[in-house]
């Protein structure tokens, strides 16, 4: 056995996104190498309405995929092909924004908005699939007991149980994991796949020897095949996530990812001149 230990620990960048949305850029451009197949992730939480209440208007995505998971508060959306719904407290929503959507995304007032944006990225096959949404809710999510912890499978394997959803495209291991004090976790992992974990709440260790990461950290991994998760001190709450790299060129401007700076010219070529959205959303 060889334990996955920590090789990066990212605190991220507190700034703004949509219409001036407060946020945590965790981790984005700079880490895409690394973070293989994952993109980005932005984590929210606050009690200040005026933090969050001017939402993400419309704006346009093309050759990813957008997990949004929401721990606290509600968030409504609308898209360019005529979806629209909610995400409440514990649901998640996986969008594939593949050839192109349109859409927004706005918080409703909440005594707290907490939760997070994982952008994962689409192989170059895959690009210009037809746009899809895939509402995940709380009660749906499977869930294993070990113990005192508690772990929720929104994707992927976990104890013989499929996850909430089953990707068509990248299909990642999404784990929301509930520790209690003096407890451990243990997973076994293809030493080649991108693993890292974003810690929600607590101090957590990943070995019987190293000193506890404190929460709203984000910690990559190193090679290995089995991770070891410590709660210690207190209670913890970490969502961990992990895929087989695509190993494809990136080329990204904005909200649009795609393989080439060609492909990049096109797609706001077409924002332009209102062709962005393709035709076949059967």
């Amino acid at each position: 056995m060889k334990l996955r230990k920590p090789v990066n620990i990212i605190r991220g960048r507190e700034g703004t996104d949509g219409a001036g949305v407060k946020l945590i850029r965790l981790f984005s451009h700079d880490n895409t190498n690394d973070f293989d197949p994952f993109l980005m992730m932005d984590a929210f939480d606050s009690v200040d309405p005026e933090d969050y209440n001017k939402g993400f208007p419309w704006h346009p995505h093309r050759g990813i995929e957008t997990i949004t998971y929401l721990i606290d508060g509600a968030i409504e959306h609308q898209d360019s092909l005529g979806n629209f719904g909610a995400i409440n407290a514990g649901d998640a929503q996986w969008m594939t924004a593949g050839s192109g959507i349109i859409h927004n995304e706005m918080p409703v007032e909440s005594k707290r908005m907490r939760g997070f944006q994982l952008w994962l990225n689409l192989p170059k096959q895959h690009k210009m699939t037809s746009p899809s949404y895939n509402e995940i809710k709380e009660h749906s999510i499977p869930v294993v007991k070990e113990g005192k912890n508690t772990i929720r499978i929104i994707s992927g394997n976990y104890g013989n149980k499929m996850g909430a959803f089953d990707p068509k495209y990248v299909n990642p291991l999404f784990l929301d994991i509930s520790l209690s004090k003096n407890s451990k976790f243990e997973l076994s992992t293809p030493s080649s796949d991108t693993l890292f974990v974003y810690i929600l709440e607590g101090d957590v260790s990943f070995s019987d020897s190293e000193d506890a990461i404190a929460h709203k950290n984000v910690v990559f991994f190193g090679k290995g095949d089995t991770l070891r998760a410590n709660s210690v001190t207190t209670n913890a709450r970490i969502l961990l996530f992990s895929a087989k790299p695509i190993k494809e060129p990136v080329a990204w401007a904005g909200p649009i990812v795609m393989n080439t700076e060609a492909e990049l010219e096109l797609a706001f070529s077409q924002l332009r001149r209102g062709t962005f959205v393709q035709d076949n959303h059967k």
